[in-house]
């Protein structure tokens, strides 16, 4: 009856888009929808269901501690204002009773989907404001809040400002602010970090992975305040360096963060985070932040914390960093550095959450459609060593040494054997988490090649860094021998892992353009190239045209941040080059 009901109301030419528990209605790319971005969604949602609980119980407790401003000029308050300021979006400060259940805000709401799906799925929730900027665009949300019925609509107010203005007037307001743009989300994050309640989440997405990867480092700098470098563990890079951002927006505040997850998936990084009011913690945060120093010869980086807590008894005094932690030149190959960051060097998980997480994942695994994906996603996650930072990719390695490269167990092993840790990361199948020093690290790499598979020095420059790599002699005897620790448990008990995606499947399209069509973009370049030819220019690729768009048929500027993609280094060993 439902569906003869819903058919009867779609109007003229649109179709009708079902995920979750919600149903849109679709015309063309009039408004936004990216069926990639399903990941995110159900992620989004499974995470809620599984924090919102965990708030309201510590609300109950007493746990949080309430805002002692009292809404003096440039401090927060704990409610918002009765009635909206003139020229304030509509229902921006509209009175609200927390004891009603969660509230949250969807600042680029797009065509409501996502907080559609929120008020039908997710248990608890009393009021969702669901923005964007763009009329035209709120008049189609406002229609698929109507099409899903009374309890949506009960629910959902959709409201039509700038994101930012609304979070600006109603500070402390929200228990969770989702904000998803199609771009980089920097000039939202002052504002978010004003608006969320005392405890309350902020889930953000960045796609700018270009920028965030280090292709574009200029411009990272000016969005997030670090100069990323473009190496394999740029994309858990890219996760530090927004959670740095969020943390320096916080401080500003006397607010600081605490991260429950964050993931690096396909064309895009999503991370959640708590934010909580301490002035005492935000003494803190110098010490939650490091620069990066990268060997510009190697594969070698270490991490140097911008300041220093020393505790004394209860004497507690901070210091900027004393000296950098890396010699005047890299002690591997006698190279210079790169210096980037600040990035977050603190841990980019709570490990519990994710265990929880999971447990509700599995118990749930019907409602959502990325089920096998997320439970991937979620499992490498909880096998990260949660402390230390950042990776090495084991074939780019060997790659720079020039040797077959290892089975990731049996290196690990060798590591294992040698008294350290080790883990892979949900951002790259080849990566090698560990804390052991980068001179153990090569010193495991020449022991491979010298037992293993010796390389020709003969006629290699003696000064180049492979020379000098491999001309030094182990200080630590590696083992090989197979350690049952280096098998991780999820690969023993064959769940999912690094789940790949189906064809055509990232970025879209911005909302009012034509849609990229798979193979478009392809025939595009061809034509282009074909057209320089009968003109009498020389086509220096001959048929390698291809080479100019995404592998995936879209075009360059859409390939370029679906390169920078996890995925892709999932599935192909690809890295940005």
């Amino acid at each position: 009856v439902m569906a003869q009901q819903q058919e009867k109301r779609v109007p003229d030419g649109f179709k009708v888009l079902t995920e979750g528990k919600a149903s849109i209605l679709q015309r063309g790319n009039d408004v936004f929808y990216n069926e990639a971005q399903v990941t995110n969604r159900d992620l989004s949602t499974a995470v809620l269901r599984h924090f919102l609980p965990i708030l309201e119980k510590e609300k109950k407790e007493g746990v949080l501690k309430k805002s002692r401003n009292k809404g003096a000029p440039g401090q927060l308050q704990q409610q918002p204002p009765k009635a909206a300021e003139e020229g304030a979006p509509p229902d921006a400060a509209a009175a609200f009773n927390p004891a009603a259940g969660a509230r949250l805000l969807e600042g680029l709401a797009a065509s409501g989907l996502r907080s559609i799906r929120y008020a039908l799925e997710i248990p608890g929730v009393s009021r969702i404001d669901a923005n964007d900027l763009d009329r035209a665009v709120v008049e189609s949300m406002k229609r698929n809040i109507e099409f899903n019925g009374p309890e949506v609509v009960a629910k959902v107010q959709p409201q039509c400002s700038d994101a930012r203005m609304i979070m600006m007037q109603s500070p402390l307001v929200y228990d969770a602010i989702d904000l998803d743009p199609y771009g980089t989300p920097s000039q939202l994050l002052d504002s978010a970090v004003q608006a969320v309640g005392e405890g309350g989440l902020l889930l953000i997405t960045a796609t700018d992975m270009a920028n965030l990867c280090g292709n574009q480092g200029v411009a990272c700098w000016a969005n997030y305040g670090s100069y990323p470098i473009h190496r394999p563990y740029c994309h858990e890079m890219a996760l530090r360096i927004l959670l740095a951002c969020l943390e320096t927006h916080a401080n500003r505040y006397k607010r600081h963060i605490v991260p429950l997850l964050s993931l690096s998936v396909d064309f895009y990084i999503r991370v959640f985070v708590r934010v909580f009011t301490s002035p005492n913690a935000v003494k803190d945060s110098p010490t939650k932040l490091s620069h990066l120093w990268q060997s510009s010869g190697c594969d070698s980086w270490w991490l140097q914390p911008v300041g220093e807590k020393k505790v004394n008894g209860n004497s507690v005094k901070y210091t900027p960093a004393h000296r950098p932690v890396v010699p005047e030149r890299c002690p591997e190959t006698g190279s210079g550095f790169l210096m980037g960051g600040p990035i977050w060097s603190e841990p980019i998980h709570d490990m519990a959450f994710v265990e929880g997480l999971l447990q509700d994942l599995e118990r749930d695994k019907d409602r959502y459609a990325q089920y096998a994906k997320l439970k991937g996603l979620l499992t490498m996650v909880a096998e990260e060593l949660p402390d230390s930072p950042l990776y090495y990719d084991l074939h780019d390695v060997c790659k720079t040494v020039k040797c077959q490269p290892p089975k990731s167990e049996v290196f690990r092993s060798a590591l294992l054997n040698a008294g350290y840790r080790v883990s892979c990361s949900h951002a790259n199948p080849l990566a090698i988490k560990t804390n052991a020093p980068s001179s153990v690290f090569w010193d495991i790499i020449r022991c491979w090649i010298q037992e293993h598979h010796p390389v020709n020095l003969k006629d290699k420059d003696p000064q180049s860094y492979l020379v000098k790599l491999l001309s030094k002699e182990p200080q630590v005897k590696a083992n090989f021998a197979r350690n049952a620790a280096a098998m991780p448990k999820s690969k023993v008990e064959g769940g999912p892992r690094y789940v790949q995606n189906p064809a055509h499947w990232g970025p879209k399209s911005k909302h009012g353009r034509p849609p990229v069509q798979p193979g478009a973009a392809v025939q595009q370049q061809q034509q282009k190239a074909k057209a320089r030819r009968e003109k009498g220019g020389k086509d220096k690729e001959g048929s390698n045209e291809q080479q100019e768009v995404g592998e995936d048929g879209q075009e360059p500027d859409v390939a370029e941040a679906g390169a920078e993609s996890a995925e892709g280094a999932k599935v192909k060993k690809q890295r940005v080059e």
